[in-house]
């Protein structure tokens, strides 16, 4: 746990939270400042500041609470459909420097844009740009 990390306090129960689901692993709870009715974050209650920090078992788990709640938060909100992401990093947008991710429900014309509109201006990237990232990517994944 780190002492100055909100959701750490959340999991120790310092600091209340509308928790609609927690096992011995994860918390999730409805986000503070919701992008929609039902905006709800799914936390490790271990701290881990960015993926990369998360133990694969960790992950596994975050992600399995991710799977089940997703559909149950659409259809409590009777939401059409639902973003589900993490920023990953402060760059990214990362607010909270604890894991943590976003199941955000949509509603057919609600004004909201898809994942891709975070990234602002698509880069031009030629053909042997993409190859040769895709070849490091493959090369430092081991495959």
């Amino acid at each position: 746990m780190s002492e100055d990390c909100i959701f750490c306090q959340i999991v120790d129960g310092e600091i209340p939270a509308r928790v609609v689901y927690e096992d011995a692993d994860v918390l999730a709870f409805l986000d503070a400042n919701p992008l929609a009715p039902g905006h709800t974050l799914v936390i490790p209650k271990d701290h881990h500041e960015t993926l990369d920090d998360v133990p694969p078992e960790s992950g596994e788990m975050v992600f399995a609470a991710l799977h089940s709640l997703t559909p149950i938060v659409e259809d409590v909100v009777d939401a059409d459909a639902s973003n589900v992401a993490f920023n990953n990093g402060e760059a990214a947008g990362q607010e909270v420097p604890h894991v943590h991710g976003h199941i955000i429900p949509r509603f057919d014309g609600d004004g909201g844009r898809p994942i891709h509109a975070i990234a602002g201006e698509r880069p031009d990237l030629a053909d042997d740009e993409l190859d040769d990232i895709a070849d490091d990517i493959s090369a430092a994944a081991g495959e």
